[in-house]
């Protein structure tokens, strides 16, 4: 393929602001891109630096609310775009809604907009402000009216996108989120884990890992508890991250009794060890536009019983890699209990995900993919 000049623009990336999965899935994505093209990263930050193959271009935002931050920002990052622009950049990536006054401004150019999710799934009726839900809404539409080319991470978000947005389905094309298995695959010793912080190691031990937010559900898995502590006596759960919901979701735990831990934000070494001290990965989210929890459990061998949505019902084949369950305590009770009654099957689960993201979900399969695209937008 011919090297291109490529430009990202996104509000985080792992080595500046980091905020989601988002900054995992456009650092990954545009590192690989570097291994046969030139790629700059247009991010928050403080300085400027290039690491991977990839140059990073920092701006520092500002704004008394989160529309007037981005805009502020998509303004800075087209001025920074400028400085480098001298031979032309034949790509330009945005990610997200937050840059889409930048998108606004260099929409002349060969441009790909991916949605990685929608303000409408990440929020729905539980946001906090109508007019910085309107707000942001409005921004996704126009993004994928003005793009030369729209992507999303999932077939589910795709439709989701062409219902509210009405973007047309031969301008949207789909491109997954990836891992890097080789960073979940170490030699830890799970009972030595669980020991670690005080847990028997045969207790059955369940791990949540994301945002503590209502579209992720942490308060569907604590309702699940309360039945699954009736059936298995010592299980134990690990909900790591944080958020809005965790003081809540921590007093409700310690009135219920329910054996949860709560460790807060962790790091991304301490995420793995918490996979590997886990026996079984829950993910109880109402709207999940792909779910990288999924891959990242399966890299590390470990099953997972989820929520029956979005990008976790296209790439779960329950009883074979998973469980799948509607969104419901109730039904993700049951989900878990089933999942735990039967260790073998349990670990077949795992090797069989694990399986699965090395034939669809390494990073170096997905870019090539998108690289090729590139060449048609190009052309």
């Amino acid at each position: 393929m011919e090297r291109k000049k490529i430009a990202f623009f996104c509000w985080e990336s792992l080595y500046s602001e980091r905020v989601g999965g988002l900054a995992n899935a456009a650092t990954y994505l545009a590192q690989e891109l570097a291994k046969r093209n030139e790629v700059h990263f247009f991010t928050r930050g403080d300085c400027d630096f290039s690491f991977n193959g990839v140059q990073y271009h920092a701006v520092r935002p500002e704004g008394e609310n989160i529309i007037e931050y981005c805009r502020n920002m998509s303004h800075a990052m087209v001025n920074r775009f400028r400085e480098y622009d001298g031979t032309p950049f034949d790509i330009l990536h945005f990610h997200d809604w937050h840059v889409t006054e930048a998108l606004h401004l260099l929409q002349d150019r060969n441009t790909i907009f991916t949605y990685h999710s929608t303000e409408y799934g990440r929020n729905g009726n539980q946001h906090g402000s109508w007019w910085e839900y309107h707000e942001i809404c409005g921004k996704e539409w126009y993004a994928g009216l003005i793009a030369r080319q729209v992507t999303t991470v999932s077939n589910v978000l795709r439709e989701e996108v062409m219902n509210l947005y009405n973007v047309p389905d031969w301008k949207i094309r789909v491109f997954p989120n990836g891992v890097i298995p080789e960073q979940f695959d170490v030699d830890l010793d799970q009972g030595e884990l669980k020991a670690e912080m005080g847990i028997h190691p045969y207790a059955p031990t369940l791990l949540f890992i994301g945002r503590m937010a209502y579209q992720k559900g942490p308060d569907l898995l604590l309702d699940a508890l309360t039945r699954v502590k009736e059936e298995y006596w010592g299980v134990q759960a690990i909900m790591a991250g944080d958020g809005g919901m965790r003081p809540w979701l921590s007093q409700v735990a310690y009135d219920r009794g329910l054996p949860v831990r709560f460790p807060g934000y962790i790091t991304d070494a301490e995420y793995v060890r918490l996979l590997n001290a886990a026996d079984l990965v829950v993910i109880p989210s109402r709207n999940e536009p792909f779910g990288i929890v999924l891959p990242e459990a399966w890299s590390a061998g470990r099953p997972v019983v989820a929520c029956d949505v979005g990008g976790l019902h296209e790439n779960i084949e329950s009883y074979r890699d998973g469980i799948k369950v509607p969104v419901s305590a109730d039904r993700l009770a049951e989900g878990i209990c089933q999942a735990l009654e039967d260790t073998d099957r349990l670990s077949k689960f795992g090797r069989t995900g694990r399986s699965k993201v090395y034939r669809q979900f390494r990073w170096e399969g997905i870019a090539q993919k998108l690289d090729r695209m590139y060449g048609t937008v190009c052309s």
